[in-house]
């Protein structure tokens, strides 16, 4: 199931606790570039090539990403930057301030929540596992990657075919599961991979409510917990999916319950793991979601 990545991030990966020393300078005529989290980092390093030193801040998939705290390191990093992906929707509310504290004359900020419209008040903002969100990100960095680099922009076109291209596996899947499982009950611990499960036909039985207090760290009402522990132990649900980054003693309880009901497992991440493509990795999200369903088989990592 493991689709290793082509494509390489080079620069600094600064872990999600803090961070490490800033990159070395970029050499002239590549644009030194900034992914929030590793996914959009992922993204500008397939549209640039070596056109582009990518640098990414969150990217490590064992830890909170929402109690993530950037360092001075971080701050250097983005003060250096010619180009900026952030996801918005307060999930990485550290970059914006970071920007404004250095302004920098030409520097091309991308905001994924801005790009596709979004009001403050979404309530998801795993916005990667939104089909729609990636494509629109790529073509918006390709733009701006022409506009530092005018004597590129055919090559940033052609990648940018090229990353489309590749997202075709991923959404061929996609519209094979939803058109043979459309309407799975699923039930999940937050909304990680919601949008992805909408795009497949699922329905999701977790109440909003539940998913939000989970993604927030609070606590649930005791009526969503009785609802979602119903779910799993009724059997009125076909998979159960938990965010494999942030676990606490109601999330084990109920991983417990689902294997002693017998309800397939399936991990998610937000930050994505290792030796992935973004590509790779939301196709492996959906094939593990389609194991679970078609053979019941559990998938805790990906």
């Amino acid at each position: 199931m493991r689709a290793l990545a082509a494509v390489a991030i080079t620069g600094l990966l600064l872990a999600a606790c803090g961070g490490a020393a800033p990159s070395s300078p970029a050499a002239p005529g590549i644009v030194r570039a900034v992914g929030a989290e590793n996914q959009y980092a992922n993204v500008i390093s397939q549209i640039g090539g070596p056109y582009v030193q990518v640098a990414d801040v969150e990217s490590n998939p064992n830890t909170d990403p929402h109690n993530f705290e950037a360092s001075p390191a971080v701050a250097q990093e983005l003060a250096a930057a010619q180009l900026v992906v952030m996801n918005g929707l307060g999930y990485d509310a550290w970059a914006p301030k970071m920007l404004a504290a250095s302004p920098a004359k030409g520097r091309m900020v991308i905001d994924v929540q801005t790009l596709l419209g979004l009001p403050d008040s979404t309530p998801n903002p795993h916005l990667w596992y939104d089909p729609s969100t990636m494509p629109a990100v790529a073509k918006q960095v390709a733009a701006d990657l022409a506009k530092l680099q005018p004597g590129h922009a055919t090559y940033f076109q052609a990648n940018l075919r090229r990353f489309d291209a590749a997202l075709k596996p991923w959404t061929d899947a996609l519209a094979a599961f939803r058109a043979r499982y459309g309407g799975t009950p699923v039930a999940v611990t937050e909304p990680v991979a919601d949008y992805m499960l909408q795009a497949a036909g699922c329905v999701i039985a977790t109440p909003f409510s539940f998913q939000a207090a989970i993604m927030n760290g609070t606590d649930p009402s005791p009526q969503d917990v009785t609802l979602e522990q119903n779910l799993l132990e009724q059997h009125r649900v076909k998979v159960f999916l938990y965010n494999q980054q942030v676990t606490d003693t109601l999330t084990q309880s109920l991983l417990s319950l689902a294997k002693r009901a017998g309800i397939p497992v399936v991990g998610v991440y937000e930050t994505m793991p290792a030796g992935y493509t973004y590509q790779a990795w939301m196709l492996a999200e959906v094939n593990a979601l389609r194991q679970a369903v078609a053979a019941g088989k559990s998938t805790t990592h990906v």
